[in-house]
């Protein structure tokens, strides 16, 4: 696993972890938690040199790690590495996840475990590596972000809407666990979002299927997690919030 650091300011306010950080809403979520302030874990796959683009925008105040969500060994090496340097981490934001549009009767068995690998068991492994800390200090905030999609399905996304789904029902579950520790699990579900994954559709087109005729940003999607990750969110839990234009 690929570590990048620079040096932290001593003075910070929380530490957040973004998974899938590098661009598009995971990209929108950073900036907003560095503007706040906040120190963020930008954690990130492929995406090299999206991510030293970030880091170069935002200063050291972002720090890079490369980790496969999916991959159990290196999620816990980045954990073990933030939790060592950092000593804490305060908000875990699970957004890291990968699409495919297919009919259903040509997914494959390995394009199904991929995408069940990534978007849910990438959420598993991340929040189960920062619970131990979060539920010892009696306080903590993990967003995880689904899909529309995860709410009522899409024709030709079938596996990606199950493991969105897959994240709703998680975040409901471990909401009711976790209540008395001090911790808020939550979820927000985007609609339609202008990001790289939707231009390959048109957009145009696409609008006319919003109540409120227009294409949702990617700074809407991140003024939702800050909202979740606030104290103004504190008796929050085990919520979707659904930041689709009224969709559904």
């Amino acid at each position: 696993m690929k570590i990048i650091v620079r040096k932290v300011c001593e003075k910070m306010n929380r530490v957040v972890l973004v998974t899938g950080g590098s661009r598009g809403i995971g990209a929108a979520i950073c900036r907003k938690f560095i503007a706040a302030g906040d120190t963020v874990v930008l954690n990130y796959r492929n995406s090299y040199q999206e991510a030293l683009k970030m880091r170069e925008e935002l200063g050291d105040k972002l720090i890079l790690v490369k980790a496969d969500v999916g991959n159990r060994q290196e999620v816990k090496v980045m954990m073990d590495f933030v939790l060592t340097q950092l000593k804490r981490v305060d908000i875990l934001v699970n957004n890291a996840g990968i699409s495919q549009i297919k009919p259903f009767a040509d997914i494959t068995d390995e394009d199904w475990d991929e995408m069940i690998r990534v978007n849910l068991t990438g959420v598993y492994n991340c929040t189960k590596g920062v619970l131990p800390y979060m539920i010892h200090e009696k306080r903590g905030k993990v967003i995880n972000v689904s899909s529309i999609w995860g709410e009522v399905g899409a024709s030709c996304e079938v596996s990606y809407s199950a493991a969105k789904a897959g994240i709703i029902g998680f975040t409901k579950a471990l909401a009711k666990e976790l209540a008395l520790s001090g911790i808020e699990v939550n979820c927000v579900a985007p609609g339609i979002i202008d990001t790289e994954m939707n231009r390959q559709f048109d957009l145009e087109e696409l609008k006319e299927e919003v109540p409120m005729n227009q294409i949702g940003t990617v700074e809407d999607i991140a003024e939702a997690v800050f909202f979740l990750a606030s104290e103004a969110s504190n008796y929050i839990t085990g919520q979707v919030l659904s930041v689709n234009g009224g969709m559904c």
